[in-house]
């Protein structure tokens, strides 16, 4: 009778039971698959498409999370600040308007752009999405000082977590008070989906949905996030 070689030891004795049920343990852990689709970024736990993030203050980076890691870091002060929580609600900014000298004198070359204010660098950031990713603009404060004292709404912003989107075309200018990671979302649409000079067809759907969720979210109608 032929045996398994898994079975039997170096010396070609029959292995103990418990050495047999360790290497079929072994062996069963090795063919499993990795879960499919996205996991929590810190206990590696499968996570539904809709999920928290928490935002590493550092790197600037967007990390998923599950409920329960997502509570851990939730508080103010958790992890020695390393990480915040990064809240999922959405503002519309009511009657927001700008003059064309406000906008030119922030000197953003585009009419598209999200603002927050970095608690590590202790200053507020101006950044405009293009096709490279997100470009960062030097932010004239005088200009900024003047803004937020037309619209409250943006000086309540919490710092790290939320940020001001502002577009402001022949059509329409409006802004909404929204979670740091929807910000980034936008520019990564834009990154996957920009063609040519002017964006193409495509770009530009891609962008009216990106503010109809907003526009829907703000209205409490979708709670969950875009990503």
């Amino acid at each position: 009778m032929s045996r398994d070689p898994n079975d039997m030891n170096s010396n070609g004795a029959a292995k103990p039971s418990s050495d047999r049920s360790q290497v079929a343990m072994l062996q069963a852990m090795l063919k499993k698959k990795p879960p499919e689709g996205e996991t929590c970024d810190f206990c590696s736990t499968p996570v539904g498409h809709q999920h928290s993030h928490l935002i590493e203050l550092a790197a600037r980076r967007i990390m998923c999370a599950c409920r329960p890691c997502f509570i851990v870091f939730e508080p103010a002060g958790a992890a020695q600040g390393k990480y915040r929580a990064i809240s999922d609600r959405v503002r519309e900014i009511a009657d927001f308007g700008l003059e064309d000298g406000q906008w030119e004198s922030l000197q953003i070359p585009i009419g598209l752009a999200f603002f927050f204010f970095n608690s590590l660098e202790n200053r507020m950031c101006a950044f405009y999405p293009s096709p490279a990713g997100a470009t960062e603009s030097l932010l004239p404060l005088d200009t900024w000082d003047e803004i937020v004292g037309q619209f409250p709404q943006i000086a309540a912003l919490v710092p790290d977590v939320q940020a001001v989107l502002v577009q402001r075309n022949r059509e329409t200018t409006r802004a909404y008070v929204i979670p740091i990671d929807a910000a980034y979302e936008l520019v990564g649409l834009i990154r996957m989906h920009w063609k040519g000079f002017d964006g193409g067809t495509e770009a530009h759907k891609k962008i009216e949905e990106y503010f109809a969720r907003l526009a829907e979210r703000a209205r409490g109608r979708v709670t969950a996030r875009l990503s």
